[in-house]
């Protein structure tokens, strides 16, 4: 996280922050005259860091600034309600102005599980596991059961075909048609299409359709390790009800590290295992879970390839390309071990521009 100053490009909405700042300082013990940005994400939401007024309890706190024209915060509200009743640690809402989009929150500190793994300074391809970075797994792997075993259905949006396919459209709209300049025509859609099927299918039939609450970004990036070694939840606002693989492909196949895939397997059985002795509906055969993590993982594979290159594109945040090639490697990946995923593996390469170095052809 850093420490600048606040910036902002609205002259109102700063005055308006200021007027809202000066309400919630004297009731909560905070230094006005501390705010400073903590941090900003992929959405409009923005982050700051305040420090508490004395030195008894929390010494910091975090101001959420989501402007309303572009962030509903009520799902964070619900969520983090959610994740507090389920034991996780994950932050407080102590102040909300919901017409502004101004939130007071309580601070997990600010080392991510990522900064652990590699200092933010680092560049990895592939990491190499230690025997702390099996443990920081180990951790999220409970944290994530955990989040799991509370779930009920009709209390988040679900994780449907609708939303299956909007997610999937991103690959085609954004990243092949408008990063790649490729024309996105009859036959472009006529070999994607049916590829497409086969992954919703995949996703919402597998293992008997298991459901649970998914976070939807379960990744280092967004697990907080506090000086006490414990692990706090955080971008959890878009949460929904839906395939119990996701998460843990989501945990394996990061999108700002890689891993061997010793590893991976190594975590995902671990998790597996858990999950199965816990009473999660995760089915007896690992075989078949992780040929369905793999399936799930492809569908988000190609969605963030659509969302990092809209971020580029349209929201003016280049930095996220760095990380394509990975997600292209991840799902390049999968479709080279399924015979049926044989076309899409031909249409990545053709993408990229690589030569096909497995003979699928159409």
């Amino acid at each position: 996280m850093t420490t600048s100053p606040l910036e902002w490009l609205d002259p109102q909405r700063a005055a308006a922050f200021e007027r809202w700042l000066s309400d919630v300082a004297p009731l909560h013990g905070l230094q006005a005259a501390s705010v400073r940005l903590g941090s900003a994400d992929a959405s409009f939401r923005r982050y700051f860091r305040i420090d508490a007024a004395s030195g008894a309890g929390p010494t910091s706190f975090i101001i959420m600034d989501a402007p309303p024209a572009h962030e509903d915060s009520a799902p964070f509200v619900k969520v983090a309600a959610l994740m507090e009743g389920a034991g996780l640690k994950a932050p407080r809402v102590l102040a909300w102005d919901e017409a502004q989009g101004f939130m007071l929150l309580s601070d997990l500190g600010a080392q991510t599980m990522l900064d652990v793994i590699a200092p933010p300074a680092a560049v990895l391809a592939t990491a190499e596991p230690t025997p702390a970075h099996f443990e920081l797994y180990m951790q999220a792997i409970d944290v994530l059961v955990r989040w799991q075993l509370a779930s009920k259905p009709g209390v988040l949006p679900p994780y449907d075909e609708a939303l299956l396919s909007r997610e999937l459209a991103l690959f085609p709209d954004w990243y092949v048609g408008r990063h790649r300049d490729f024309a996105i025509d009859a036959g472009l859609m006529g070999r994607l299409d049916p590829i497409f099927e086969q992954i919703k299918a995949s996703n919402l039939q597998s293992l008997g359709g298991a459901r649970v609450y998914v976070h939807r970004d379960f990744m280092p990036r967004n697990l907080m390790v506090d000086r006490n070694g414990d692990m706090g939840v955080l971008d959890f606002q878009d949460a929904v009800h839906g395939p119990i693989t996701y998460d843990i492909a989501s945990l394996m196949r990061d999108a700002f590290l890689s891993w061997d895939e010793e590893f991976v397997l190594d975590i995902t059985v671990r998790y597996w295992q858990k999950a199965r002795k816990s009473g999660l509906p995760v089915g007896d055969d690992f075989g078949e879970f992780y040929r369905a993590v793999e399936w799930m993982g492809l569908q988000r594979h190609l969605k963030v390839l659509g969302i990092f290159a809209r971020l580029s594109l349209r929201d003016g945040k280049p930095k996220y390309l760095a990380d394509t090639p990975r997600f292209i490697k991840y799902a390049r990946g999968t479709a080279a071990r399924y015979r049926q995923l044989g076309p899409l593996m031909v249409l990545l390469d053709e993408i990229e521009g690589n030569e096909t170095r497995v003979g699928y052809t159409f």
